[in-house]
Parts: structure tokens; sequence; C-alpha cells
């Protein structure tokens, strides 16, 4: 355990709390006090990217906080603009900077480039490199399907600790999840409580769904709740975002429940196949290249 919430071992014995708090499109003047909040409630990993432009603010509040290093789970990702060996490293210099931490836990490359891949697998190996000499814990990717999974296993030397992924009730990517699993690569969900379906206004959103509606109802819990013991219970971990202290603290009192074998198969019931963020074949460096800045 890392606090009161349950630790995934990752590959060299890492662990990573399951739990943690998301920052993603969370302003940077609003980052330093979600934070702070997501520390002061429990929280003790803080998933970020260089691509949020929020870094130096989450660094910021951990090191404002009352909490030794070692306490807190630090996690981020490089761009596809900083792809490359060298440019990959050098990405490492930028986010370890702004984090203003040595050595960062989890390492993820942010998304596969699909038109480009020679390019991701030597940024990957950019990991590899940062791996071997201690400067991260332990590394991985995001948005990787199936066949990107699979190229990368076979090219590089280093299994990804994690593969961080759209997955809710409604999207469960269930053959990406096999996978991993076939290869002791922790799923990690974003958008874990589906908040990705409220940006399509014209589908129903899991907060709303009934079948989730009555199962918190009789746990006296959340739909939101309900959803992120879902995914603890399946062995995944979950950042849940938000900046709202009510929330944060919601997020996190999912500790002292739990559903039964039944319940859950309700939740994996509710597979709609619908995508609700940008397809991962369609990412590259030209559509997509942004610069991250030095500071």
């Amino acid at each position: 355990m890392i606090g009161t919430v349950p630790a995934i071992e990752l590959a060299g014995g890492v662990a990573m709390p399951a739990l943690g708090l998301g920052v993603f499109q969370t302003p940077p003047e609003e980052t330093t006090a979600a934070v702070a909040e997501a520390l002061r409630v429990g929280y003790r990993h803080i998933d970020t990217a260089a691509s949020y432009g929020n870094e130096r603010e989450v660094g910021s509040a951990i090191t404002d906080s009352s909490l030794a290093r070692d306490d807190v789970f630090i996690e981020t990702k490089v761009w596809v603009s900083d792809y490359g060996f060298d440019e990959t490293l050098h990405a490492f210099d930028k986010s370890a900077s702004k984090l203003g931490v040595e050595q960062l836990d989890l390492l993820l490359l942010h998304q596969p480039v699909p038109t480009a891949f020679e390019r991701t697998l030597v940024a990957y190996r950019a990991l590899e490199r940062l791996l071997t000499d201690g400067r991260v814990r332990a590394i991985g990717v995001s948005n990787f399907m199936v066949e990107d999974l699979e190229r990368l296993l076979a090219e590089t030397e280093t299994v990804p600790a994690v593969n961080q992924i759209e997955l809710h009730p409604f999207f469960q990517q269930r053959s990406v999840v096999a996978l991993g699993e076939q290869h002791g690569i922790i799923t990690q969900a974003w958008s874990p409580i589906g908040g990705i379906t409220v940006y399509r206004e014209s589908e129903r959103s899991t907060l709303t769904d009934p079948a989730l509606l009555q199962l918190a109802a009789a746990h006296h819990r959340t739909p939101a709740q309900v959803m992120l013991r879902w995914h603890l219970q399946q062995g995944r971990s979950a950042i849940p975002k938000s900046v709202r202290p009510a929330r944060i603290a919601e997020n996190f009192a999912v500790l002292d429940f739990e559903l039964t074998d039944a319940e859950l198969a309700a939740i994996d019931a509710l597979e709609t196949g619908v995508r609700g963020g940008p397809e991962p074949s369609s990412i590259t460096a030209d559509g997509f290249g942004i610069t991250i800045p030095e500071a």
C-alpha cells in the first residue's frame, strides 16, 4: 500500500499507486491548487504531460507540500514533436526541470505516430536509455493500440510497464487490455469515469447512465465512484481529473466499498465500442506537432 491506495507493482519492483490525479486540460493557473488539494486529501500519484503545459505547476505543488519526494509518484509524457533519440532525451530534461526533480517515476510516449513509427521506436529506445541510466524508474506508452504494441514489443528490448488508454464503461478496449495482460503491461485508464462522453453532445453520458445510477444508489455512492471502483477491482490504474475540491475528494473516496462479481459484469455490459477521444491512427507529427517550451 502507498498511503491508503492499493499499489500496483510495475516492472523492476516499482510501486505505483493505482489511483492518481490527472491534470489534462487543467489550466496552469488552476493546477497548483488542484494538485495541492489532491495531495492533502491523500492522492500520492500525479499524472501530467509535456503537452499539457502545466508540469511546472505540478512540480510546485509537490515541492510546496510537506511530503517527501519518495512519497509522491510523478508520471509525465513525451509529446510527438520531441520524438527521436536525442530529442527524447532532451524532452526528459525539460520535463524534469519543470517538475523540479532529478528522477521521474514513470515516463510515457504520449502517442504512437503510425506514419513515422520508426521515429516512435527511436523515441522509445531513448526511454530505455533513461531507464538504464536510472533517470526514470519505469517507462511506458499511451494510446498504443494492438498493432502498435505488437511492433514495439518485437523491435525493442523493454516491455512497457504501462499503457495509458481511453477506458471507461462505454469504451473498454478489451483487445488492447488483453494483449497488455499477456505481456505484463498495466492498463491505465484516462477518462476513467467517461468524462470524454460529456463532450459528445449527441450521446449519453456515463454519469447519467441508468445502470450506473442504480449501482450507485445501491452502494450510497456516485456513478463516478462506482466506475473508479470498477477499474481498481479489475487491476487497472485510473487517473480521474478534477479541479474542484469536492470532486477531488469524492473521486478518492472509493477504497471502502466493493462491487460484487455480478455488479462488475453489469458495468462490463455497458460497452458501446464508441471512442470518445481521437483515433490514435490519426496522429501525425505534422498535424499534431507543437513546440514544447524549454521552460
